[in-house]
């Protein structure tokens, strides 16, 4: 049987499969290992998926995964983050729309120190909402506020998200990291920018804050909160300064940044046994389920190298179609979006990787600059419907008033935000490839 009808067999039978509602680990690895049976008997079957377990259990920089996980559910179970948006509060009160853009800064500072959008959205929706509903800013607009800041946690480092790719892209995931944190900045200010336009031109959007209420906050009130929301921000620093500096690596700044948020709930009293419990089973579930994926994502890839399937999609769209580099890299990225509105992010990757990292590589495009697209398809992906993942999260956490149809409609200007975000690092490449160019670790 022709090594691309074999390849068409397996992409067909995983997405069979998947319609069944199996872990989607299993159904990869499944079809993963079957192919290779049956392509290779029984022994190199067993032997591909035995070589993929050992590699994932040799990659040492995969132990950042966990540390950075619960370091982010420490600072969400624990409310280390009221502070900080109580100061947003107070801070941006006077500006039109200055809650939300609190928000988006306390969405960049979580995400900072976190990895996952489930984190940022988990305090966006306990702490952020019910203060912006109760201060009358308009519910649409500040549901998509919450879910636009929230996906920011998979583009900032420490994007768990990045991890995933660089197992898979074989890319070192510092370099990833690296490139991540101008987009995510960039990202960050393109949503800034939209909310204090949109609030200018029509102020019942977010309203400022009265000036009653300005007159009861005391300049040692402000002194206060901006001391007590800097706890975050020196958890952040502890982390990375030492990592910057060049006196630890990655691995040893996440520990530290895991043990930093650990003592500070503690020392603010708020570590309770039902925390930990909590924070600690959900990094066990988050950090097996990832794990999984990986493993059986490298051994699908393994498969598709085996069966040499990209060199069939390169004649088909280079020589048959004659389509130009870019004309293919858009084509990817539109696939990406397409499939965001049914898929999560790592359905995507692990679908699709094993067949657009070797494109990628062959069309000569930068791999690491490539990871930070595929991230933001990922955060677009977040928010569009009918599946999008932060759509369904903020529907099961928003107070009854806020409906579904609500949460849909308030999403779109965001996306048109990340669409343009997207298109201006596939325009300007440096701006995901300059700092990791800089710091000399390319």
């Amino acid at each position: 049987m022709p090594a691309e009808m074999i390849a068409a067999l397996m992409f067909g039978s995983m997405l069979m499969l998947m319609l069944t509602g199996q872990r989607m680990f299993g159904i990869i690895g499944a079809v993963a290992v079957v192919a290779a049976i049956m392509l290779w008997g029984d022994r190199g079957g067993h032997d591909l998926a035995f070589a993929q377990a050992f590699k994932v259990m040799n990659w040492f920089p995969l132990i950042t995964l966990p540390m950075f996980i619960f370091m982010g559910y420490v600072l969400s179970e624990s409310r280390l983050a009221d502070d900080l948006y109580r100061m947003f509060h107070v801070w941006f009160g006077p500006v039109p729309g200055g809650l939300a853009i609190g928000t988006i800064l306390l969405m960049v500072l979580i995400s900072a120190m976190n990895g996952l959008s489930v984190a940022g959205m988990a305090i966006g929706a306990t702490i952020a909402l019910p203060e912006l509903l109760k201060r009358a800013y308009d519910k649409r607009m500040v549901t998509g506020v919450i879910q636009a800041g929230a996906s920011l946690g998979i583009l900032i480092p420490p994007s768990v998200v990045m991890v995933l790719y660089a197992m898979i892209a074989r890319q070192p995931v510092t370099q990833l990291w690296l490139a991540g944190i101008l987009p995510g900045l960039m990202m960050a200010s393109l949503f800034i920018s939209y909310i204090w336009l949109r609030c200018r031109l029509n102020p019942a959007l977010g309203p400022v804050i009265s000036a009653e209420e300005r007159a009861t906050i005391t300049r040692a009130e402000k002194y206060r909160l901006l001391m007590a929301g800097v706890l975050p921000l020196a958890i952040f620093a502890v982390m990375m300064v030492p990592f910057v500096m060049g006196y630890t690596r990655l691995v040893e700044s996440s520990v530290i940044g895991a043990l930093a948020a650990f003592l500070a709930s503690v020392a603010k009293g708020r570590m309770t046994w039902a925390v930990f419990e909590t924070c600690t089973r959900m990094t066990l579930a988050i950090s097996c389920m990832f794990l999984w994926i990986i493993l059986a994502a490298l051994a699908f890839g393994a498969v598709f190298d085996g069966l040499r399937a990209v060199d069939f999609v390169r004649a088909l769209f280079v020589e048959e179609l004659g389509l130009s580099r870019w004309q293919i890299l858009i084509l990817m990225q539109l696939s990406f979006l397409i499939m965001g509105a049914f898929l999560d992010d790592t359905a995507m990757l692990v679908i699709v990787a094993p067949l657009y990292v070797p494109i990628v590589r062959m069309l000569e495009f930068d791999l690491i600059w490539y990871g930070v697209l595929y991230t933001i398809t990922c955060q677009i992906a977040y928010m569009t419907p009918p599946f999008g993942y932060n759509l369904f999260l903020m529907r099961a956490m928003a107070p009854p008033e806020v409906s579904l149809a609500d949460i849909y409609r308030s999403i779109f200007p965001f996306v048109g935000v990340m669409i343009l975000g997207l298109a201006l690092v596939m325009a300007f490449p440096q701006i995901a490839l300059w700092l990791p160019q800089t710091l000399g670790v390319r």
